[in-house]
C-alpha cells in the first residue's frame, strides 16, 4: 500500500517547531491588543467572485494561483489566497463599516498554487491587520509604528528595512499607466517575456520586475511620483513627517507597487536581506476603493499582512527565538506502586496552586528506573516521586533533575510552596 504524504507545498508543523510559532503569534497578539485592535475570524472558503472583484481578473493570483472548484451546488468557491477581501466581505456583511471605525486583525492559512520553495508555500500562514473608516495619514503611520514595535519586541529591528511609496489616486495611476505603456511599447522587444505579457494586462507590475535588463530600461521611464495629485502628495508628506517624528527610518522606493489591484496612495514593505529572494516579511497599504468595489459604501481603509513562515525563518536565521521554548515540562510526577490516584491528585493540586507550571504525570507504568529516564528526557526541572509509603503518610519526594542538590521529602501541602521557592 502506498504511503500517504502531505500535498506538496502544504507542510506539517511538528511539536519541535510549534513553540516558535506560538511565541511569534503571542507576541503579535500582545502588541496589537496594546494598540486596541480586535481579532476577527472568517472562513477559509469564499465565493470565487470575491477575489475576482477585489484582486483583479488579470492578476497572476486569479489567473494561475487560486485553488478554485465548483461545490455540489455548482457554485464556484475558492480557498482564500489572501485575507483583506475576506475581511471586507465579513465587515460589510455584518454591518461593521457604515459610520464606524474599525481596527481589526486576523491570522490563519492562505492558499496559492505556486512552485514550493523556501519561504513560499502553497498553504502559507499570514497575520493581517486591517483598519476602516479613517482616511488620514495618521492611521497609516500607526500601522507602521505597530510593525516597528513588533520587530523591536522580536529583536529583529536591525534586520528589516521599511520601503515606502505612494501610488496616488486611481485617476493619477491611469495617467501614469498611459505614459508608462507608451514608453515601454516603443521598447517592447527589450522587455523580458513576463513584462511583455503584463504590458497589456497589468503594466504597473513591470516596475516590480526582477529582471535586471528590464529594471535598467525603467531608469529612463516616466516616474509615478510626477503624476501624483496634490492630495496624494500632501498625504504622503504628512505620513513621512509622522514617521520622522516617531524615529522610524524608511526608504522611498518609487518602483514599489504591490501585486494587488486595490491599492492606492500609501504602499509599503518591510524587507530583509537575510532570506535570499524571499525578502518581504510584511507588506500592505491603503485601499480606499475596495469596500465600494465589493458592493459597500465608499470607505477609507488601510492594512498590512505578514508571512508567518518567513518571519519564523528570519527569527531562526538571527537566532532570535528565546531559549527554552520547546521545553514542555517543569515538573514530572512518578507513581511507584499502586498510588496512581494519589499521583493524579497531586498533579491537580499543583496545577490549581501554580497554574503557570507545566506538570506532567507519568503514564504507562514501568519500573522506577524507567520512569526516572522518562522524567529526565522530559526536560523537567524537578521530579516528584510518590510511593505507597509516602502516600500513606501524606508525603512526597522532591528531586532536582538539573542542579546538584539533594532530594527532600515534604508534606504534600508544602510541595507547591517548595516549587515556587
Amino acid at each position: 500500500m502506498k504511503k500517504l504524504q502531505a500535498i506538496r507545498g502544504m507542510n506539517d508543523l511538528l511539536p519541535g517547531d510549534s513553540a516558535a510559532w506560538q511565541y511569534l503569534e503571542a507576541t503579535v497578539a500582545d502588541v496589537l491588543q496594546n494598540y486596541g485592535y480586535q481579532e476577527i475570524r472568517f472562513p477559509i472558503l469564499e465565493p470565487t467572485e470575491l477575489f475576482k472583484r477585489s484582486i483583479g481578473e488579470v492578476t497572476d493570483i486569479v489567473e494561475k494561483e487560486m485553488y478554485t472548484f465548483d461545490d455540489r451546488n455548482g457554485d464556484s468557491v475558492t480557498l482564500r489566497p489572501e485575507g483583506t477581501a475576506c475581511c471586507v466581505r465579513a465587515c460589510e456583511q455584518h454591518g461593521l463599516l457604515y459610520n464606524q471605525t474599525q481596527r481589526l486583525w486576523y491570522q490563519g492559512p492562505m492558499f496559492r498554487y505556486e512552485r514550493p520553495q523556501k519561504g513560499r508555500l502553497r498553504q502559507f500562514h499570514q497575520i493581517g491587520v486591517e483598519t476602516f473608516g479613517m482616511d488620514g495619514p495618521d492611521i497609516d503611520a500607526e500601522l507602521l509604528m505597530i510593525s516597528a514595535r513588533l520587530w523591536k519586541q522580536l529583536g529583529i529591528s536591525d534586520a528589516v528595512t521599511l520601503q515606502l511609496n505612494s501610488l496616488g489616486t486611481a485617476d493619477a495611476r491611469a495617467r501614469y499607466k498611459e505614459a508608462l505603456v507608451s514608453y515601454l511599447s516603443e521598447r517592447k522587444e527589450q522587455l523580458d517575456e513576463d513584462s511583455q505579457r503584463r504590458l497589456d494586462s497589468n503594466p504597473l507590475r513591470i516596475l516590480d520586475s526582477k529582471n535586471q535588463d528590464t529594471q535598467a530600461l525603467l531608469n529612463d521611464a516616466p516616474a509615478l511620483h510626477d503624476f501624483l495629485d496634490d492630495d496624494s502628495r500632501e498625504h504622503f508628506d504628512k505620513l513621512k513627517a509622522l514617521l520622522d517624528s516617531a524615529g522610524i527610518q524608511y526608504e522611498i522606493n518609487p518602483r514599489l507597487v504591490r501585486g494587488l489591484d486595490y491599492y492606492g496612495k500609501t504602499v509599503f514593505e518591510w524587507v530583509t536581506d537575510k532570506l535570499g529572494a524571499q525578502g518581504t516579511v510584511c507588506a500592505g497599504g491603503r485601499y480606499d476603493g475596495l469596500v465600494e468595489q465589493l458592493g459597500g459604501r465608499a470607505t477609507p481603509a488601510v492594512g498590512f499582512a505578514m508571512g508567518v513562515e518567513r518571519l519564523i525563518l528570519l527569527l531562526q536565521e538571527l537566532e532570535a527565538i528565546p531559549e527554552g521554548l520547546n521545553q514542555s515540562v517543569d515538573v514530572y510526577i512518578l507513581a511507584v506502586g499502586d498510588v496512581m490516584e494519589d499521583a493524579y491528585q497531586l498533579g491537580e493540586l499543583i496545577r490549581d496552586q501554580l497554574p503557570h507550571l507545566r506538570v506532567m504525570n507519568h503514564c504507562g507504568g514501568g519500573s522506577f528506573k524507567s520512569q526516572m529516564k522518562k522524567a529526565d528526557r522530559s526536560g523537567a526541572e524537578y521530579a516528584l516521586i510518590i510511593g505507597e509509603d509516602e502516600a500513606s503518610q501524606g508525603m512526597v519526594t522532591l528531586k532536582p533533575l538539573r542542579v546538584d542538590r539533594p532530594q527532600e521529602t515534604l508534606a504534600i501541602e508544602d510541595v507547591a510552596k517548595a516549587l515556587q521557592a
